[in-house]
């Protein structure tokens, strides 16, 4: 009888909490759907240009399956604003290949299939000499991504620790204790942002620092750009958690914000392909922080990108970061109406 009071009770409560069957029921559904478009989506063709060389050579590359371009004249600087995967030059029966190596699993399968292309017009598989835009023929995967992982930790973690610090501030009482004084609302959440985040600069710090020295997670360009980058993401995980602490109840249904949006997140960081997706799916990733976030921290870490070619991501985060500071401000309306 007391087990089935208290399955009574817990069912009583769950079925009066309407925003946490929702999130229950309904927040698998929608990272399943969207995982579903992501794995189901097709690789994009292998792009590649040719320079100095005859028609067999191309015949054989189109064979291979690949997006061939000839071309008279190329070089580094097209590859990487057209985002050519490779560029063969063929010059008195030599043959030089540079590949972006961008993405290292895409370098290696446009050597697989150059190989298996050219061999078909010879004995043995040609001799080609090989250059890399970015990394080396040791660059791994993990590589490219791992530049990402730092800016998405930090994004969590304050994003969970500032949301559930200011829920505790309004459930206790704090918060509307607060709210009686003549303060305004901007300073109030002046005051929070400033506070929580000179501990969410400490943490960036650290966890900077820490990845780079002690993992030794590749870094080509400035590690002080990286640390501006992940200030940046930390203050946009700190005005983000306040913001939706504010429609929760409980630690509870902070983290039940997690799978609605930490986990569409992680999605379109880089992690996964993002070229081959559809134009829908492109478009949802960018309206997305970590999705700036990922490709400043991956053109610093990996491509050596100086600020100038990081600076519209570094503002787009600067700019979500002013948006949820002002919506936090205008929420407190509800509060108190100054």
């Amino acid at each position: 009888m007391r087990i089935a009071s208290l399955v009574t009770r817990i069912t009583q409560q769950m079925r009066r909490d309407r925003r946490t069957l929702a999130l229950f029921f309904l927040a698998p559904l929608l990272i399943l759907t969207l995982m579903y478009f992501i794995f189901d989506t097709e690789a994009s063709d292998l792009k590649i240009v040719v320079t100095g060389s005859d028609e067999m050579i191309v015949k054989a590359l189109k064979k291979a399956d690949f997006q061939v371009t000839a071309a008279e004249e190329f070089s580094q600087e097209k590859m990487i604003e057209k985002d050519t995967d490779g560029w063969l030059h063929v010059e008195n029966g030599k043959m030089k290949l540079t590949l972006l190596n961008d993405e290292p699993t895409r370098a290696k399968a446009v050597q697989m299939q150059m190989m298996q292309g050219l061999q078909g017009n010879e004995k043995s598989a040609p001799s080609i000499e090989e250059k890399y835009v970015y990394g080396d023929a040791n660059t791994k995967g993990f590589d490219t991504f791992s530049p990402m992982l730092v800016s998405f930790f930090v994004f969590f973690f304050v994003f969970l620790i500032a949301g559930i610090a200011l829920l505790k501030e309004r459930t206790s009482g704090t918060l509307e204790r607060l709210l009686a004084t003549p303060i305004k609302r901007y300073e109030i959440v002046a005051g929070y942002v400033i506070g929580y985040g000179l501990f969410a600069l400490v943490q960036t710090i650290i966890v900077v620092l820490y990845a780079v020295n002690v993992l030794d997670i590749v870094l080509v360009g400035s590690i002080w750009l990286v640390l501006l980058t992940n200030i940046l993401v930390a203050l946009v995980a700190l005005s983000l958690g306040t913001l939706l602490s504010s429609f929760a109840t409980s630690e509870f249904q902070m983290v039940q914000f997690i799978p609605l949006v930490i986990v569409p997140q992680v999605f379109f960081t880089g992690i996964f392909p993002l070229d081959g997706m559809s134009d829908w799916l492109q478009k949802i990733g960018k309206v997305m922080p970590l999705y700036y976030a990922s490709d400043a921290m991956n053109g610093i870490m990996y491509k050596g990108f100086t600020f100038n070619e990081v600076l519209l991501d570094l503002l787009i985060l600067l700019a979500f970061a002013i948006v949820f500071i002002t919506i936090n401000i205008i929420s407190l309306k509800k509060y108190r109406a100054l």
